[in-house]
């Protein structure tokens, strides 16, 4: 008699793992959660999210990419739960919203109690750092689409917004300065690009010049803009862009009105060791890897010129990388200094 054990649905463990589960994602529970783990759907207090004229909902929703393949290959899983949160936390926190709920959806080939346990475990720690709820979410076996070791993550984020707050620093304009903000490495972006520069063989590698192995590199977890945009918002900026797939031109462009061009200067920063390596062991040329990867710069703020002092003694990292000019010809975003 076939059973589901037989074709690689272990059900005896799936019952194991929500067990278990439930005491992991209670740390990420927060006030408005209704339901608890098991629940058809998960239920979230409206009311928790606190008082708001006419409040807006926010949500998103992404992946992390051909990142959980250097996971897997490496046994390394605990991160890969805060690059899905800060990811999507990120995408709506430039919009403005406070995230109040996220929801995660984690498939693999086998669901190996201890593996799920330390990614939802991530899930819930980041939840947590940004106030955010752990409402609920899938784990699905499924060993006749992924490989033996192979998986996927994604991630589902509402957040809210008071109507009235929407745009209430007004729009970009000519003479308005780009600030950036370091990222922590790669984050969740351009590891299709960076395995073929980079191959599993040298992930193991010390590198002197990161401290650290090309694996461990390459997993730095996603950070969260999370409080520094909200900082931000409070002295005046006008947009911002979360520096994800299509790097600077397809991200900064989202927020550019269409008679302006962003112009960055890429020589205004140093890209973080890891993206020098794979530029010249690709080789990629810099055109791409700019078009590809954040080249340490995950988040993208616009401030007017006055508002700039007051907006780096908010956020001491933050460094100017270009300005607001107006658009001559049909780019939204120009990248100056490029190596040839």
């Amino acid at each position: 008699m076939a059973t589901y054990a037989e074709i690689g649905i272990h059900l005896d463990d799936a019952r194991r793992t929500t067990e278990r589960l439930q005491e992991i994602v209670a740390r990420g529970r927060g006030a408005g959660v209704l339901a608890d783990v098991g629940a058809f759907g998960g239920m979230f207090r409206l009311g928790a999210a606190g008082e708001y004229t006419d409040p807006v909902l926010v949500a998103s929703t992404d992946g992390i990419g051909t990142k959980v393949k250097i996971a897997a290959a490496l046994g390394r899983y605990a991160t890969l739960g805060q690059d899905i949160v800060n990811h999507c936390v990120n995408d709506i926190a430039v919009q403005g919203a406070r995230p109040l709920f996220f929801l995660d959806y984690l498939a693999l080939h086998r669901a190996d109690p201890e593996v799920v346990a330390a990614i939802v475990a991530g899930v819930a720690d980041a939840c947590a750092a940004a106030g955010c709820a752990l409402l609920g979410g899938e784990t699905a076996e499924m060993p006749d689409v992924y490989p033996p070791g192979e998986l996927d993550l994604a991630g589902f984020i509402v957040g809210v917004v008071d109507r009235a707050t929407i745009g209430a620093n007004g729009s970009p304009a000519a003479g308005d300065v780009l600030l950036g903000l370091p990222s922590t490495g790669l984050h969740t972006n351009g590891y299709s690009l960076a395995r073929r520069a980079l191959p599993a063989p040298t992930w193991g590698d010390f590198d002197p010049d990161l401290n650290m192995t090309v694996g461990e590199a390459l997993l730095a977890p996603h950070r969260s803009y999370l409080a520094e945009i909200q900082r931000l918002i409070g002295v005046g900026a006008r947009g911002f862009a979360h520096i994800t797939g299509g790097g600077f031109p397809e991200n900064v462009a989202r927020v550019v009105p269409s008679h302006l061009t962003a112009e960055i200067d890429t020589t205004t920063w140093e890209p973080p060791g890891i993206f020098r390596r794979i530029a010249s062991e690709g080789p990629v040329l810099s055109g791409e890897m700019y078009r590809v990867f954040n080249m340490g710069i995950g988040l993208v703020a616009i401030v007017s010129a006055e508002c700039v002092g007051e907006a780096i003694a908010a956020v001491p990292e933050a460094i100017v990388i270009g300005e607001i000019v107006p658009r001559r010809g049909d780019a939204a975003v120009r990248l100056l200094g490029l190596a040839a």
